[in-house]
């Protein structure tokens, strides 16, 4: 599958959706840090989850859905973990909140959990990881999902595709990191295949029955993802409903209403976990970075498969995306454009580079 592409400039995006939420109600600090996320997820190449959907976003903002004078807080917490309450605003704002926290925690108690609730789609959940990472401790960001999963036996959805995403410190070398859905593909790369009208792989999709199927357009009414790796993805979806909805005593499964297609007028209620482990109480901080970096270059290193250039890390591709887009501007995909011109047209708005 090929997609035409047109190279924008970061700065460039930047200021177009930060002004796009604004002129929805955001304060500039929630528009900056909005932007930062979903601008950040292009640059690494995840086109599924950056400023594609913030026509989206923009939807249930203009509609209510999501608040968008809402600010995150606290509602319990102890000396290494908390429960943060979204108040249904923007989900960027709230993770964000939710891993700073995490972070602040574990730098006094080592390691740290920090749960939220009454939150929505929150992009990629890499992000904050990262963030974690940054402040050189590994990070884990996940959230629950509407169900949009089959799971082993089942015909129809049960779970969602339930992301979950590690980063890892080093010192010469980048973070490794890895952001990965539940399922054996995010909804997002089915809906592409959608407007291609192309076949979908048969590993990724099953129909009305729980029959796997090539067919794109049984999702997601008809039919329903598959778990990654069977049992495997349909357990580890499970461990990340436990920790983002069950322990955070908020919304979970079909308790969950889908951010793309339900009323808009309506919260979504999504969860998220957030975990940080403060690398420098537990070991010394540049011994464990040397070991990464070592690691590193072991893997780098081994013997490659027939056909095989090279070894990548978990993140390596994704850092190089990053940086030949920072350099050179973003190789944007015409889906993506178009969602943006879609944008620019309900709020009134010109950009010269759409």
């Amino acid at each position: 599958m090929e997609l035409r592409t047109k190279t924008v400039a970061v700065a460039a995006l930047e200021q177009f959706c930060q002004a796009a939420l604004r002129a929805c109600g955001l304060s500039e600090e929630h528009a900056r840090l909005t932007t930062e996320v979903l601008v950040t997820t292009d640059t690494f190449g995840v086109f599924t989850h950056g400023t594609k959907n913030l026509r989206g976003y923009v939807r249930r903002l203009r509609a209510g859905g999501l608040k968008a004078q809402a600010a995150p807080f606290v509602a319990r917490e102890g000396p290494a973990w908390a429960i943060v309450d979204g108040q249904s605003a923007i989900g960027m704002v709230t993770s964000v909140f939710a891993m700073n926290t995490a972070v602040r925690k574990a730098g006094i108690s080592g390691i740290a959990y920090v749960g939220v609730r009454n939150s929505c789609h929150f992009g990629a959940a890499g992000y904050y990881a990262l963030l974690a990472a940054k402040a050189d401790m590994i990070g884990m960001a996940m959230a629950n999902d509407t169900p949009s999963m089959a799971v082993p036996g089942s015909k129809q959805a049960v779970l969602g595709t339930n992301p979950f995403a590690y980063a890892v410190p080093a010192g010469e070398q980048d973070p490794i990191f890895m952001d990965i859905a539940s399922s054996a593909v995010a909804g997002g790369k089915v809906r592409i295949f959608q407007e291609l009208n192309q076949k979908v792989p048969d590993t990724w999709l099953v129909d009305a029955e729980g029959v796997p199927t090539s067919d794109p357009f049984v999702y997601p009414y008809k039919g329903a993802l598959m778990p990654f790796a069977g049992h495997k993805g349909y357990g580890f979806a499970a461990m990340i409903e436990t920790l983002s909805g069950m322990l955070t005593a908020g919304a979970t499964m079909a308790q969950i209403r889908g951010w793309i297609d339900s009323d808009p007028s309506l919260p979504t209620q999504h969860c998220a976990a957030f975990l940080a482990f403060n690398v420098g109480a537990i070991t010394p901080l540049p011994e464990f970075k040397g070991r990464i970096d070592t690691m590193v270059r072991d893997i780098r290193s081994r013997p490659k498969a027939k056909g095989a250039a090279r070894i990548y890390l978990p993140g390596e591709m994704e850092w190089e995306k990053r940086r030949e887009a920072l350099a050179r501007g973003i190789a944007m995909p015409q889906d993506v454009l178009a969602s943006l011109r879609a944008l620019a047209e309900d709020l009134g708005m010109k950009a010269a580079w759409l």
